[in-house]
């Protein structure tokens, strides 16, 4: 459980954290089946200066092969195959995605899914994997509060990013970036590295591999 005197009174005060360098981009997949390559929606949260400047996602037609949506997965996240049937395949959205991402460092509730997304459905369409640092919002909020549960909407809502859609790409990415930033002004981290130092969870690497 987290340290309650770390949290200092005024912690939370805006003003009381530089956080001006707390730049990074949250992002979120939802899946067509089990398959980590099946990727079928993305959202994105583009963080500068500790704030939420854009939010962009984004329907996926998952790679060949990995491309039939289950019921189970549907039940989670609402969209089928005719949903996905125009977007584009994996290989085609990839430039969009990595010019949104802009070489940031991202995060993620539960990042080794999402990186492990990343790397299946590159491995699935036979192109290289690229490189991101990330940090997991899931591992910073086990740190940061003390919850129940720290399944995404609880996380969220203890950093005051309550009743929205989970399971939507794109709102789960904003509630992950709210969860960062709350988190750096409760730490007291100036960017996201010193948060990660600060929180004890480790900044991980998505190396590149090539197909």
């Amino acid at each position: 459980m987290p340290d309650p005197s770390r949290f200092e009174r005024g912690a939370l005060d805006p003003s009381a954290l530089d956080l001006s360098a707390l730049d990074f981009t949250a992002i979120d997949f939802e899946t067509a089946n089990p398959s980590a390559a099946s990727a079928c929606s993305v959202g994105l949260a583009k963080v500068r200066g500790g704030k939420v400047v854009d939010r962009e996602g984004w329907l996926i037609l998952p790679p060949e092969g990995h491309d039939h949506f289950t019921e189970w997965n549907t039940r989670i996240h609402g969209l089928r195959a005719a949903d996905c049937a125009s977007a584009p395949r994996w290989i085609d959205q990839l430039p969009r995605l990595l010019e949104y991402i802009e070489g940031d460092a991202l995060t993620a509730h539960n990042a080794g899914f999402d990186m492990g997304v990343i790397k299946a459905a590159c491995e699935a369409s036979m192109t290289p994997i690229p490189a991101f640092d990330y940090l997991c919002s899931l591992q910073v909020a086990r740190k940061t509060y003390e919850l129940e549960s720290y399944r995404l909407p609880k996380a969220a809502a203890a950093a005051g990013f309550d009743d929205f859609p989970h399971h939507d790409a794109l709102a789960d990415a904003e509630a992950c970036a709210w969860i960062i930033i709350d988190a750096a002004k409760r730490h007291r981290a100036a960017t996201l590295t010193e948060l990660g130092a600060r929180a004890g969870a480790r900044i991980s690497h998505l190396a590149p591999v090539a197909a």
